[in-house]
């Protein structure tokens, strides 16, 4: 097999051919999936190989008084034997990785050859294709977690060993200084106990990254932005704790803390940074200084480590292995989320080189992951259903005129782009408006003209004059809302997306299913824009497969914006993508049969190809980096020696024998939603189809949530069901 070495005498690295370790007792062997390449503590090893002799001896100066120690003990000669044969000498690298159970040694009974393991440890959860770890370093994978993120395993558990320490409470403000992957990850965890965090990191796309995964602020610890920060936050009285996840030579961390935390704060101690406490800074907070020693209680007691004896958990709540299936717990249930700290995956035969582009500044990361020969093969294909409605479809039936309408949710979409089409419409009566807050819906009957403002769902869901129900609240309670609204036999109008989830998805149409109500609508309006309609008649039919190409400059969100609350209200994509998705496949004709989906490291940005049944392919780039001044949204359709341009909804133009231009910029956008209205109502009104077949609107909405499965697997996902 294969393994990552280094010889820390001349600095070299190698990927060697090493013997199959042998399956023991108390630990079983696993085969590598995922290792995860820790870019702090596995990058100062890397560099310190590098040095000359004496650089290596001003780095380790514990390592040279032990040297020291030894000559007086044995003597020059014998101990300078014994050191450059030390030096001279392959040593492993790597401590956190995903693997499958190949071989299960006497004395384990909680995992089975085959079972995903998340493994630990610098001598057992090496980067190499084969690995025995025992016992204690090593859990079972929660159902569902992709191998990728579970290789997160161990960083995640020292960054929980770090909060832990730091005995963080509901409320609380917290400093984390040095956001790299510890510090990220410390930030994630923090936010998910309830604490208030700023981060302090010279690096602006780390700051910018870690107020997307949760801080409150984040900012240079050089400049004003942190301690304005932190006094915003804490009256001026300094934060509870401090997280120094920071390395290098600066004492800058320690001093930062001192100044930044209140009185009697605590501060923790979790990278390698230089630790010179400026004594009366210290003294007069009465500061408490606490070490965190890596994954947990049991690191380097080799009874718990080797032996595999536990700690009692009356006694012990939290060990090394009990952080590890904690972490693993908390990315299951997506508390914590490891996918956009990943800068680079690269092949496992490819390690030296990859060590090398860190080291050299070329390749910049967060976090680094070798994937290990075979992995793609073994892994089966990831599939999204798409589902189909089994309903008995009751007869739709007209209504009066004028058909009254209920809201469910006035917030700032609704009251702009919805309520201002629909208030100057003729035959349509605004009924009820349903809000959580009673301000809110007092706001919107004033604005609106609605009958009532209330905040009782229920009320209104049994109110026989309510014909359509339109629900357009947090994205999280979309799927709930719509299924209560069908099984009372209202028509629905519900904002993107449908569901977050296919179990979300598959409650809908058992509602559906349950009710025979199938008069349903999703708020997908660019394929009913004006100038987008007239552009793609006037490119007429097409005879073969197409190309077509669509660029979403999202823009980057503000702070506080409850889009970010990825935990609760899913990513932005989950959110907002089933528009862009939608939109290609009316041009096309067809719904989607697959997608590949992958993501630029760091940030939301991301690439979705979706494949159609003719041929034809789409390819969706949604980026969040992009500048205010690009166009927003720009298509292009490419099919039978014709092409299609839409700019931002402004202007379009079909090239072909003869070209065409939209004769006049409108004045506004106009991105359908007036059109998408009226279409809704008149079915209401008449009894007639829906504005877009419910198949269409299940189609959209797998091909959306297999983009997320599609970049956890980073391999093509296949929808799969009726069409």
């Amino acid at each position: 097999m294969k393994q990552v070495v280094q010889n820390y005498k001349s600095g070299e690295l190698a990927l060697l051919d090493v013997p199959v370790p042998g399956c023991k007792p108390g630990g079983v062997l696993v085969r590598s999936a995922y290792s995860l390449i820790s870019t702090g503590t596995e990058l100062m090893k890397v560099s310190e190989a590098g040095m000359s002799m004496v650089g290596k001896a001003r780095s380790r100066p514990d390592q040279v008084a032990k040297v020291m120690q030894s000559v007086a003990t044995n003597g020059v000669p014998a101990t300078y034997r014994k050191v450059m044969g030390k030096l001279d000498s392959y040593t492993p690298l790597g401590y956190s990785l995903c693997g499958v159970v190949e071989q299960v040694g006497a004395g384990i009974d909680d995992v089975a050859v085959g079972d995903l393991v998340a493994c630990a440890g610098n001598e057992h959860a090496l980067h190499a294709e084969l690995n025995w770890v025992p016992k204690n370093l090593c859990t079972p994978v929660p159902d569902g977690l992709a191998p990728r993120h579970a290789a997160f395993g161990t960083v995640g558990s020292i960054a929980m060993q770090g909060v832990r320490q730091g005995e963080p409470q509901l409320g609380e403000v917290a400093l984390v200084i040095g956001l790299g992957l510890i510090g990220q990850l410390v930030v994630q965890l923090l936010a998910a106990s309830g604490v208030r965090v700023v981060g302090a990191d010279p690096d602006p796309a780390r700051c910018e990254l870690a107020e997307r995964l949760g801080a409150a602020a984040c900012g240079d610890p050089a400049s004003a932005a942190v301690e304005a920060a932190v006094a915003e936050l804490t009256g001026g009285h300094g934060v509870d704790q401090v997280y120094l996840a920071a390395g290098g030579g600066s004492n800058q961390p320690v001093e930062l803390a001192a100044r930044l935390c209140r009185d009697r704060g605590r501060v923790v101690d979790i990278g390698k940074c230089r630790l010179d406490l400026p004594w009366n800074a210290y003294y007069e907070k009465e500061l408490d200084v606490r070490f965190s020693r890596s994954y947990g209680p049991g690191r380097y007691d080799p009874e718990y480590e080797l032996e595999g004896r536990d700690y009692p958990i009356g006694y012990v709540r939290w060990t090394e292995r009990r952080n590890l299936a904690c972490f693993l717990g908390l990315v299951a249930r997506g508390r914590v989320d490891v996918e956009p700290l990943i800068s680079h995956i690269a092949d496992f035969d490819d390690a030296v080189k990859t060590y090398q582009g860190l080291k050299d500044g070329e390749l910049k990361a967060v976090a680094v992951l070798f994937r290990y020969p075979g992995q793609t093969a073994q892994a089966a294909a990831p599939v999204v259903a798409v589902p189909a409605a089994h309903v008995r479809r009751s007869a739709a039936r007209a209504v009066r005129t004028p058909v009254r309408l209920a809201f469910v949710g006035a917030g700032n979409y609704a009251t702009s782009m919805l309520l201002p089409h629909l208030a100057r419409r003729d035959g349509v009566t605004l009924s009820t408006v349903v809000t959580t807050t009673a301000l809110s819906g007092a706001n919107a009957q004033r604005k609106f003209g609605f009958a009532q403002a209330t905040t009782d769902l229920d009320a209104v869901l049994g109110d026989p004059s309510v014909d359509a129900v339109f629900v357009v609240t947090r994205h999280s309670s979309h799927a709930e809302l719509t299924r209560k609204a069908l099984l009372a036999g209202k028509a629905v109008f519900v904002e993107k997306p449908l569901a977050l989830t296919e179990d979300e998805l598959a409650g809908v149409l058992a509602a559906v299913t349950e009710s025979g109500n199938d008069r349903i609508q999703v708020g997908f309006n660019r394929r009913f824009a004006p100038l987008l309609r007239e552009a793609r008649q006037r490119f007429g039919a097409r005879s073969g497969p197409a190309s077509l190409r669509y660029l979403v400059n999202a823009g980057r969100l503000q702070h506080g914006s409850w889009y970010l609350r990825q935990g609760t209200e899913g990513s932005r994509f989950a959110g907002e993508g089933g528009h862009f998705i939608d939109t290609a496949s009316w041009l096309l004709g067809e719904d989607p049969v697959s997608v590949y989906a992958v993501a630029t490291s760091g940030n939301e940005d991301l690439q979705a190809v979706l494949r159609y049944p003719d041929g034809s392919t789409a390819t969706i780039s949604y980026v969040t980096t992009g500048p205010a001044s690009l166009p927003k949204e720009t298509l292009d359709l490419v099919a039978d020696g014709k092409a299609l341009r839409l700019d931002d909804f402004v202007r379009a133009s079909v090239y072909g024998s003869k070209r065409w231009t939209s004769s006049r910029l409108p004045k506004a956008r106009d991105k359908g939603q007036e059109a998408e209205l009226a279409a809704f109502v008149r079915a209401v009104r008449t009894g007639g189809p829906m504005p877009v077949p419910l198949e269409s609107l299940v189609a959209t909405t797998a091909a959306t949530l297999a983009v997320r499965t599609g970049l956890a697997s980073g391999a093509p996902v296949t929808l799969a069901g009726p069409r």
